[in-house]
C-alpha cells in the first residue's frame, strides 16, 4: 500500500516546520521539553529563541549551508536548540552517541569533515586525545566550562540575536545525518532529507499514535538515535505537544520515577528497558503510571510474554514495530486494538513492504525471506559508501537486512537478523523463536540464542541466558529449558547448549549484539 502521500512544498526548512510553525500557530506559551534531569521547563518561545540564536552563532563562525556541525550532547534544551538551529541556517547537523569512545569520535569527525563540534564538557574527555587528528574540526563550543582555546555555549549564543529567518531549502537538500551503529565495521552516515521527519510523523506518529497537542512524550531510547529522535522531538514538536528529556543512564526505577512525576501519555522504550521494569515487581503499587495511554517498542522484537506481562500489569498495550536509522522510523507496526503479541505489525500505510527469497523472487504467505521497504523517509544514500550505498538502496527500495514472514492476515513476524538466521538440520531456525520461547519460562529474565558448530561442524543453537534473581544455573535447569523449548516450540529447535550469564552484550539501544557471542 502506498497512500497516503504527504504533500510538501518544493521549498521548506524542517527547523521552521517543526519549531516555527508552532509559535505562529499560538503555542508560544506552551511547555515544548521538561529537563528531568533538574526539572526545567522550556516552552517553544524559548526554544524559537535559542534556536535563532544557535543559528546566528554559527553563521558568525562562517557555517555554511550544507557543512556539517557534529553535536555530542545528553539530551537536553542544549541539543534540540543546536539541532534545530544548524537546520535553519541550512547546515546539516549530526547528534553523535554519547556512549563512544576516542577513536570512534576521531572516525566520525574525519569522516563528516565538520567543521564545527558542540560537545559537553563531561565528553570532552574522549575529545582531548584526538584533537591533533582531527583534520577538518575548526571550533569547539562546549556546554559547560570551555578551556582557553575552545568557546562557551552561554558566551556563544548570549552575543546572537534571537530573530532568524529560516533558509529555504529544497525538499531534497540535506538536513541532518545519522550514524548507523556500526556493529561489526565503521559506522555509516546515513544522509537524511529536509522532507524526511515530516513524512515519518505524518505517516508514523499521528495515525497509528493518534499523536496530538495534548500528548506528552517520553523516550527511553536518547535524541542521537534514530527511534529517540522521533520519540523525543520531532513527533511532538510536529503536532506541539511535549516532550520530557531524560539525560540520564537507564535506570528502570528512575523510569517509573519520571512517569509519575512528568506524567506521559505515550511512553517508548524497548524490550529490554521493558524487562527492567517488570522485574520490579511492585512497581505498579508503588509508582503512579495512569497518564499512559499507550507504550511503544522498537530495537529488537518485543516478546509476546513481556506484552502480556505489561498489559496486565498496567492496562496499557505497547506497540512494538520496526524502524532503522535509515528510514528514519518506524514503518511496520501493530496497531492499538489489534495487537497480535509477539509479531511487529502491518505495514506503515505509505509504506511498501517485499519479503524476498534469496533469488530475489517474492516468497509466499508464511515463508522466510529477505525484508525491502519503499518510502519517503529513506535515507538518500551513505557517505562516502558508494559500495554499501548501492548493496542496500536499490532503487526505491532498501535492504533492511532483516529476515521475516507474512501470515494470512497481512501481519509481519521477525525472524532475526539476515547473518543472524540459523539453519539447522536443512531447515531455517529463528533466534527469535527461541528467546522468544525462553523468556517465557518463570526463572529467564533474558536470553540470546547463535549458532555454534557441534563436532561435526554442524551448526546448532546454544543459549546464553541472563536468570531473575532467586534462580541459580544448574544441570537440572538447563535440562528442563531445554525440554521447555522441546515442548512449545519443536525439538529441532531447542538449544544444544546453555551457558548461564549474568549480562548480555548489547548496542547504546539496546540490540543483543549477537556477533559477540559468536565470537
Amino acid at each position: 500500500m502506498s497512500e497516503p502521500v504527504v504533500n510538501l512544498p518544493d521549498r521548506m526548512n524542517a527547523a521552521a516546520v517543526l519549531v516555527d510553525d508552532n509559535v505562529e500557530a499560538g503555542r508560544g506559551e506552551k511547555t515544548a521539553i521538561f529537563d528531568t534531569s533538574d526539572g526545567s521547563g522550556y516552552t517553544y518561545n524559548d526554544v524559537l529563541a535559542m534556536t535563532n540564536r544557535v543559528g546566528n552563532a554559527l553563521k558568525e563562525l562562517g557555517v555554511r549551508m550544507e557543512e556539517r556541525v557534529m553535536l555530542l550532547l545528553p539530551d537536553s534544551f542544549e541539543l534540540v536548540c543546536s539541532f534545530f538551529g544548524a537546520i535553519k541556517i541550512g547546515a546539516v547537523p549530526i547528534p553523535t552517541n554519547t556512549l563512544l569512545k576516542s577513536h570512534g569520535y576521531e572516525y566520525m569527525l574525519n569522516d563528516s569533515r565538520a567543521r564545527v563540534l558542540i560537545v559537553a564538557e563531561p565528553l570532552l574527555e574522549q575529545i582531548e586525545p584526538i584533537r591533533d587528528q582531527l583534520r577538518y574540526l575548526q571550533k569547539i563550543i562546549v556546554v559547560g566550562h570551555a578551556g582557553a582555546n575552545d568557546v562557551s555555549f552561554r558566551d556563544f549564543v548570549d552575543a546572537s540575536s534571537p530573530e532568524l529567518a529560516p533558509e529555504m531549502m529544497s525538499k531534497d537538500d540535506a538536513c541532518f545525518w545519522l550514524y548507523s551503529s556500526g556493529t561489526t565495521a565503521f559506522p555509516k552516515g546515513a544522509v537524511h532529507l529536509q522532507h524526511d521527519m515530516i513524512v515519518s510523523a505524518d505517516l508514523y506518529a499521528k495515525p497509528i499514535l493518534d499523536i496530538s497537542e495534548n500528548d506528552r512524550t517520553f523516550s527511553v531510547a536518547k535524541l542521537f538515535f534514530a527511534y529517540g529522535l522521533g520519540n523525543g522531538l520531532y513527533f511532538p514538536f510536529r503536532v506541539g505537544a511535549t516532550t520530557i528529556l531524560y539525560p540520564g543512564k537507564p535506570n528502570p526505577e528512575k523510569f517509573y520515577e519520571i512517569i509519575q512525576e512528568f506524567q506521559p501519555t505515550i511512553f517508548f522504550s524497548v524490550p529490554t528497558a521493558y524487562a527492567g521494569m517488570l522485574a520490579i515487581e511492585d512497581a505498579a503499587e508503588r509508582f503512579d503510571t495512569s497518564s499512559l495511554r499507550l507504550s511503544v517498542s522498537a530495537g529488537e522484537a518485543l516478546p509476546a510474554a513481556l506484552f502480556d506481562r505489561w498489559l496486565e500489569r498496567f492496562g496499557v498495550e505497547i506497540l512494538d514495530g520496526i524502524g532503522s536509522t535509515e528510514i528514519v522510523h518506524i514503518f511496520i507496526s501493530n496497531r492499538q486494538g489489534q495487537v497480535k503479541p509477539g509479531s511487529t505489525g502491518e505495514v506503515v500505510p505509505g509504506y511498501e513492504a517485499r519479503i524476498l527469497d534469496e533469488d530475489g523472487q517474492e516468497v509466499p504467505t508464511g515463508e522466510i525471506g529477505d525484508l525491502l521497504i519503499k518510502g519517503d523517509s529513506t535515507c538518500a544514500y551513505y557517505w562516502n559508501k558508494h559500495e554499501q550505498t548501492k548493496n542496500t538502496i536499490q532503487g526505491q527500495w532498501i535492504r533492511t537486512g532483516d529476515k521475516y514472514y507474512r501470515d494470512e492476515d497481512g501481519y509481519l513476524w521477525y525472524q532475526g537478523r539476515s547473518d543472524d538466521m540459523l539453519k539447522v538440520g536443512g531447515i531455517w531456525v529463528s533466534p527469535i523463536e527461541i528467546e522468544n520461547c525462553l523468556i517465557e519460562h518463570s526463572a529467564v529474565l533474558e536470553s540470546a540464542v547463535v549458532g555454534i558448530a557441534d563436532k561435526e561442524n554442524l551448526i546448532k543453537p546454544k543459549a546464553y541466558i541472563m536468570l531473575k534473581e532467586g534462580h541459580q544455573g544448574s544441570d537440572e535447569l538447563t535440562e528442563e529449558l531445554k525440554k521447555f523449548v522441546k515442548e512449545k516450540i519443536g525439538v529441532y529447535k531447542f538449544p544444544r547448549w546453555i551457558e548461564f550469564v549474568t549480562e548480555l552484550p548489547k548496542t547504546a539501544t539496546g540490540k543483543t549484539q549477537r556477533y559477540k557471542l559468536r565470537e
